[in-house]
């Protein structure tokens, strides 16, 4: 498995409040407009769950495996071309100072590490940097 560690971001809020919104995934209908629709379609999502579409990819499913209140949310693949693991890291350095990390291991063939893992690595920092902007 290869691993995508995101950079550190910082959040001005609570990591209580930021587990609260990130851990249900039911919140995706507040900041559905913020999802580039020519890129992803056919979003469905509820608390535990979400699956889109991704021109040329197909399918995706991710679905939260594990929560530790307030430091960690954990992602697996539900249905994904590839497997894949994502965790949302969070660690409160004052009551509205929390840090922010993103890793992503996903089990890519050999042949295609040239041509995804620096696309992986690019989106894992986009995915951090437009969770470091919601309103919290």
């Amino acid at each position: 498995m290869e691993t995508y560690v995101s950079e550190t971001k910082t959040i001005y809020a609570s990591s209580e409040s930021i587990f609260n919104k990130l851990s249900d995934l039911s919140n995706l209908e507040k900041v559905k407009h913020m999802i580039p629709q020519d890129k992803i379609s056919d979003l469905y999502f509820d608390r535990d769950s979400c699956s889109f579409s991704v021109s040329p990819v197909g399918k995706v499913g991710i679905r939260i495996e594990e929560r530790e209140e307030f430091k960690t949310i954990k992602f697996g693949a539900d249905q994904s071309p590839l497997p894949f693991n994502l965790w949302i890291q969070l660690v409160e350095a004052g009551p509205t100072d929390t840090k922010m990390r993103i890793t992503l291991k996903a089990d890519i063939p050999f042949l295609l590490k040239p041509m995804v893992g620096g696309k992986l690595k690019d989106g894992v920092n986009k995915i951090a940097d437009a969770l470091s902007r919601l309103p919290y």
